[in-house]
């Protein structure tokens, strides 16, 4: 509901289909106040418009991707999500290829509108593990191309100077498997030069102000960037950019890409070169022949390059200084002026970076592709520069034009098309439409016999003294009466006088306006020369990704072939994207820059309205409006209007193109106002829409008053009854509480009753229990006693008979007892030659005393023989033998057998 009511608002349509009246001045007042309101996207159809706010929008969080993810592209506010999902879901569902086309100027915010679209894609698909990576991989890309191809321009901080295709490949279930990008033109003349206020590709910077000590030590780089001759000495630092933080960025996303720590320190090394090239200074002087030399003035920063890239010094200052010349079989070596040095200084450090950069793009296409034979679907955006005027165009402007060109053209042919497809679908006659067709434009550009780029690359190729002059004379004689193209020269003869055009201009008619170009550098840029010299002397160098970049500088392939001019590689660039453009279903987002000052909320109408004429959608709201202004699916219409008639409101039991034919009927509506497709109605005049929007409106007043009604007297009636289940309720409760209370009373008197009565009964329980135990104890005690009395006196009986053999007998075993213990504590020594013993106490224990020592004198006599070694036991044997044999033969016999006995 609200997104419809924001496409039909009449002060700010969201849809720029239904502005009336159309008018210029109607279109620039909607986006104006659609910007002032904070709605930044407006719709053409299904074309998004999309004006910068240079402020953070909350409206992009994981909500707003929620809201958008698998909505009806018209039910919702518009937005980039929209265009975004209903491409993804078009190439998910219906199987048809997708690319969205993002146009705009510098700073309009077409770097920004791709990254919202890829992450929008990136959120929707479904997740796992290696579909993250894939989602990671295509995402980090951007700001790995963002340090190497973009940079501050003074009107975008953030510029892209260069055109970025990316072909983004999904499988049948929509999950990417990865994707193919393409670049177009890198801006690089920006490495030499570039106007004041605007700086260098953002590389330099953060890598100066991002690497570590030890990797600039590496690098031979010093961290001022002062010191460097092609980074602009007055703009460093940009506001709110951190450059050392986003070189960590950058190197994260290489490693999420694959980079490996190798060919980052490559990159970088060549990186170096490319800023170190432009401090390289030449001295001039004169040969005895009179002719101009140079040479390296201060050969500290040569040596350094040198040895970074591995290469003999003396080789890259000859290729520097000087050139070979071959004619007739004959190899010359003349010496080049300072100009000419610094020319071909110049020119060898812009053909390093755009080689690196393209083998940038390459080295990431290599991580991101898709390996051959798996079924895929594709969604291309495209991310190029906008049409451009400035004060002073050249070159680059011509190229950049004649490629907007080529995009108005499959813009409008391709919105023709899906219109009168979308007719023929629907059965309605299709009505011709009028419109500028722009292929007289493209042809006086790129006809191949007689295109202003066929003319340039004629001119540059052609012997002789070649310069600006002639090429804008052949162009003179050749489009003299084209209406499309004007000089000088051609407005003299027409007899047209106009100041602003000068002599060395021309002027080409574009669709968007007509714009100036300065030919001067046209040959010089087109041609893009780089001395022979100088590709062999990088293809000498020992540095593997540098000496690739290089492969013509190899002696052995030396061809005599001039290169393609860059007119023509860009021209046959852009055919190849035209046709692949047109093999996919397109989508358009429209970037508009709203001031030059990049200042928030502020909206200036010259500005705005300079890009809606070059972005042509004055044309795309025209050719849109052709025939019908507004479509929708019979169900959505009566869904929304079917309140306006009293056989449709408030059910519809019909198809719903019967109801709808029903519904126009009762509202009599102009019979050529209307056309009913096979599911769609078709409505001609914005003028009959509002009108209808204008009645519902009022209805749904009138709608709105009936519900208030029957809401008030709902709530009226709900609150009576209310009441009174509350009022019953609180009857009931008091009811209830009174008559607990009576019966908690009763029963507590009811309760005290049985207490005292079950009381009264233990009581009496308790005495006759005491009694009885009384009774019992009395009876025990006198048994006791009479049993006590008997046992007594049977005792004293047994006791008299025989008390003096019991009492001899404990006696007497006391005093055994006691002889033991004493003897047990006084034993004599264990030494066999002690024979004493203690006395016994008593003379009854003389015999047991006696047979006790007798047997201990044993004992110990055992043990000492177990203590003797066999060789002692031997010896006291042979002692025992001899004493026997001498025994009464001996006159001191008598005492040996008692030292022997002693021995034994």
């Amino acid at each position: 509901m609200e997104a419809t009511n924001s496409r039909l608002d009449v002060a700010a349509v969201g849809d720029l289909v239904l502005l009336d009246p159309l008018t210029e001045e109607s279109l620039l007042q909607t986006l104006q106040e659609r910007f002032r309101r904070g709605d930044i996207y407006t719709y053409i159809g299904n074309v998004v418009i999309s004006v910068n706010p240079y402020r953070s929008l909350p409206i992009y969080g994981p909500e707003a991707v929620q809201e958008y993810h698998n909505c009806n592209f018209f039910a919702v506010k518009p937005h980039i999500y929209a265009i975004a999902d209903d491409a993804y879901r078009s190439l998910r569902d219906r199987d048809r290829d997708q690319c969205i086309l993002i146009t705009g100027e510098s700073g309009a915010g077409k770097t920004e509108a791709s990254k919202l679209v890829m992450s929008y894609v990136a959120a929707v698909c479904s997740k796992g593990e290696e579909v993250d990576k894939v989602k990671e991989q295509l995402l980090q890309s951007n700001p790995v191309l963002e340090a190497f191809g973009n940079a501050k321009t003074v009107r975008n901080d953030n510029s892209s100077r260069f055109g970025k295709y990316m072909d983004v490949e999904f499988d049948f279930k929509g999950e990417p498997l990865g994707g193919v990008i393409s670049n177009y033109l890198l801006e690089k003349s920006r490495i030499v030069r570039h106007v004041r206020g605007e700086r260098n590709f953002h590389i330099f910077y953060q890598l100066l102000a991002g690497g570590s000590a030890q990797l600039l030590q590496q690098l031979k780089l010093r961290q001022d960037c002062q010191h460097y001759a092609y980074l602009n000495q007055e703009t460093s630092d940009v506001p709110g950019m951190d450059d050392a933080a986003n070189f960590r960025a950058m190197q994260d996303a290489m490693r999420v890409i694959g980079f490996s720590p190798a060919e980052v320190t490559a990159l970088l090394e060549v990186t170096a070169v490319v800023l170190k090239l432009g401090n390289v200074q030449l001295s001039g002087s004169y040969q005895a022949s009179g002719m101009e030399a140079c040479s390296i003035a201060e050969s500290q920063e040569l040596q350094e390059i040198c040895s970074l890239i591995g290469l003999d010094p003396s080789v890259l200052e000859q290729a520097l200084c000087s050139r070979t010349v071959k004619a007739r079989n004959e190899t010359v070596l003349t010496t080049l002026s300072v100009p000419q040095g610094y020319y071909g200084r110049d020119a060898l450090a812009k053909n390093i970076y755009s080689r690196l950069f393209d083998w940038l793009v390459n080295r990431i296409n290599t991580s991101i592709q898709v390996k051959p034979g798996k079924q895929r679907k594709v969604m291309g955006v495209l991310d190029i520069y906008g049409f451009e005027i400035f004060q002073d165009n050249g070159f680059e402007q011509f190229i950049i034009n004649y490629c907007n060109e080529k995009l108005q053209q499959i813009f409008i042919l391709m919105t023709l098309k899906e219109e009168q497809e979308e007719y023929v679908r629907e059965g309605i006659k299709w009505t011709p439409v009028e419109f500028f067709d722009n292929t007289i434009i493209c042809n006086l550009i790129e006809n191949s016999k007689g295109g202003i780029l066929a003319m340039l690359d004629e001119e540059c190729l052609r012997p002789g003294v070649v310069n600006e002059d002639t090429f804008l004379t052949k162009l003179n004689q050749l489009f003299a009466t084209h209406k499309h193209y004007e000089s000088r020269e051609t407005q003299n003869a027409r007899h047209v006088m106009d100041a602003s055009l000068l002599p060395h201009c021309f002027r080409i008619h574009h669709y968007a306006g007509k714009v100036t170009y300065n030919v001067s550098g046209f040959i010089e840029k087109n041609n893009d020369l780089l001395f022979r010299d100088l590709s062999q002397a990088m293809w000498a160098a020992r540095h593997e990704l540098l000496r690739s970049l290089f492969p013509e500088g190899d002696p052995q392939k030396v061809s005599l072939k001039l290169p393609p001019t860059a007119g023509f590689q860009f021209k046959a660039s852009v055919a190849t994207l035209m046709k692949n453009l047109y093999s996919k279903n397109p989508n358009y987002i429209r970037c508009i820059k709203p001031n030059e000052s990049k200042a928030p909320l502020l909206f200036t109408p010259e500005l705005v309205l300079a890009q809606v004429r070059y972005l042509g959608l004055m044309e795309n709201v025209r050719v849109r409006r052709a025939g019908y202004a507004f479509r929708q699916l019979y169900s959505s219409f009566l869904g929304r209007y079917k309140m306006l008639s009293p056989r449709t409101w408030p059910r519809w039991a019909g198809g719903d193109r019967e109801g709808t034919e029903v519904l126009m009927e009762d509202l009599a509506f102009p019979p050529e106002e209307l056309a009913f497709g096979h599911t769609k109605i078709f409505i001609r005049s914005p003028r009959t829409l509002f009108d209808l929007e204008k009645r519902r409106q009022e209805r749904v007043v009138e709608l709105a008053v009936l519900i208030q009604k029957m809401f008030r007297g709902w709530r009226c009636r709900t609150q009576y009854q209310l009441m009174r289940k509350s009022q019953i309720l609180i009857s009931a409760w008091f009811r209830g509480h009174r008559q607990k209370n009576k019966y908690q009373q009763t029963k507590r008197s009811a309760l005290l009753i049985q207490a005292y009565v079950r009381g009264w009964k233990c009581r009496r329980l308790l005495r006759e229990l005491k009694l009885q135990r009384r009774r019992q104890a009395a009876a025990s005690t006198i048994a006791a006693y009479w049993r006590g009395y008997q046992v007594r006196r049977q005792h004293r009986r047994r006791f008299r008979s025989g008390a003096s053999a019991c009492l001899s007998n404990f006696i007497y075993r006391r005093l055994v007892q006691k002889f033991l213990v004493g003897l047990r504590k006084n034993l004599p020594p264990l030494s066999v030659l002690d024979q004493t013993w203690p006395p016994a106490p008593y003379k009854f224990l003389a015999d047991a005393n006696q047979e006790l020592r007798s047997i201990f004198f044993r004992w110990k006599c055992k043990k000492y023989l177990e203590q003797l070694s066999p060789q002692r036991r031997a010896l006291l044997q042979a002692k025992l033998c001899a004493s026997e044999l001498f025994k009464d033969k001996k006159s001191l016999y008598s005492k040996s057998p008692s030292r022997v006995s002693t021995w034994g």
